[in-house]
């Protein structure tokens, strides 16, 4: 049954009657509870909300289904014609949110389960972890997806596993009309195992345009290290909103890297993550391209709740034509998280007049033995540096060309699987010789 919002009623107001159309009575227990409790935070915030005061996401959630279209028969060629794969990974296919399993190549099962989220109920990683994140009944959007998720992924590292390959998850959208689709996922690293997490999204058959609402749940046990590779790179029928929240336990490691080089008129990143035991680290890497009219918006949450604990933030953003930019970054030291070492910084470049980037780093200390710091910096190209190269013979062109890749792949150099640096320092290359050849 096709169920779809109007144009001339809000989305709250329809949900409901969507809601019972879509599931009744049935399914998970817990879905009417976040439904009640997306209603109690508002709806969808509007430019109101504090945390939403730069991106109005309102006119997006006109005429959208939530019901899915029957999985298509996605082919190898069409996969491979996403540009996407990557060498020597292994490989997860979802389409609309449900996995695929004859275009996926799995891990080994004695190192990795992997299942559709669907078929994990059962699981006492599912039982233990699944919608116990720490702050999800704070996120608007997260309690929709809890009410309206379809299916997703299903990964638990096991105990003491070290995972050689990467594992390539490829999200693959497909539609007719606009459709508003929640893959809802849970990734469990656990203790003293080692895994790297690659994501990547694209649109195949896509006929209007696809919202995607995500929630990704993350628990890395003792002593585990869980590497996240975030590549947005979707193309302009493709919208995103991601929720992303991560339970660290004593001594694990978390690396999150996301890249925004998308076409996409709207990605809205929300990171949470929360350091919930004495000496964990926790790096988190960003790098942002917007253009045209394109809004990206990344708000970041760090909670140091336990003490001897490192967290390191550094964020880039390169704003062009009439595009706009979001960074919000907050900092949560706990009066019992002594001994903190936190560090975040984000820096952004405007090559364009018209352009903006709204810019936030946040500190709240509640212990008195800490070294924390934060900055923010907004600025355009050197002209110092500029006429520096050109005085060597360099064109105007291609020292600004210069210039903005050595801003922006400090953060690239970061990246530990050569093909992934590869792959983002390509498409942001076309990206940026477009903006400054200009």
């Amino acid at each position: 049954m096709t169920t779809t919002t109007s144009n001339n009623i809000s989305f709250a107001e329809t949900l409901p009657a969507l809601f019972t159309a879509q599931f009744g009575n049935a399914g998970w227990p817990g879905r009417k509870a976040a439904l009640d409790r997306f209603q109690a935070l508002g709806g969808i915030p509007t430019v109101k909300v504090e945390d939403w005061k730069y991106t109005n996401v309102v006119p997006y959630f006109k005429s959208l289904s939530i019901a899915l279209p029957a999985a298509p028969s996605i082919t190898q060629q069409q996969l491979e014609a996403t540009g996407l794969l990557l060498p020597d990974t292994y490989r997860l296919v979802l389409v609309n949110g449900v996995l695929d399993q004859a275009l996926s190549l799995l891990p080994p099962a004695a190192q990795v389960t992997v299942s559709k989220l669907s078929e994990a109920g059962k699981l006492p990683a599912y039982e233990q972890y699944f919608n116990k994140s720490k702050k999800l009944e704070e996120h608007h959007f997260a309690q929709l997806n809890t009410a309206l998720f379809n299916d997703g992924l299903f990964i638990e590292v096991k105990a003491k596993a070290q995972v050689e390959q990467a594992i390539h998850i490829i999200h693959l959208y497909h539609n007719n009309g606009n459709l508003l689709v929640n893959p809802r996922h849970l990734w469990v690293a656990q203790e003293g195992s080692s895994a790297q997490l690659i994501e990547s999204a694209a649109a195949v058959n896509v006929d209007g345009a696809v919202l995607v609402n995500s929630v990704t749940e993350a628990v890395v046990a003792e002593r585990a290290q869980l590497s996240h590779y975030q590549l947005q790179t979707g193309g302009n029928k493709l919208r995103f909103i991601n929720q992303t929240l991560v339970e660290q336990m004593g001594k694990s490691l978390y690396n999150n890297y996301t890249f925004t080089l998308s076409e996409s008129d709207l990605v809205r990143n929300n990171l949470n993550i929360s350091l919930d035991a004495e000496r964990t680290e926790t790096h988190l890497y960003g790098f942002y391209i917007a253009a045209g009219s394109q809004l990206v918006d990344n708000h970041s949450s760090v909670d140091h709740r336990m003490p001897h604990c490192e967290s390191n933030e550094l964020y880039r953003g390169v704003m062009m034509d009439k595009a706009t930019g979001v960074f919000n970054g907050k900092i949560f030291v706990h009066e019992d998280a002594q001994k903190t070492n936190a560090f975040q910084q984000n820096n952004n470049l405007v090559i364009s007049p018209e352009a903006n980037i709204y810019t936030k780093p946040q500190l709240e200390i509640f212990a008195d033995d800490v070294k924390c710091s934060h900055g923010t910096t907004i600025g355009q190209v050197s002209e110092d540096a500029l006429f520096y190269l050109k005085a060597r013979g360099i064109g105007d062109a291609e020292a600004r060309n210069m210039l903005v890749k050595a801003f922006a792949f400090d953060v690239t150099a970061q990246v530990k699987i050569p093909a992934v640096r590869k792959q983002v320092e390509q498409i942001a290359s076309r990206y940026l010789s477009v903006a400054t050849n200009n």
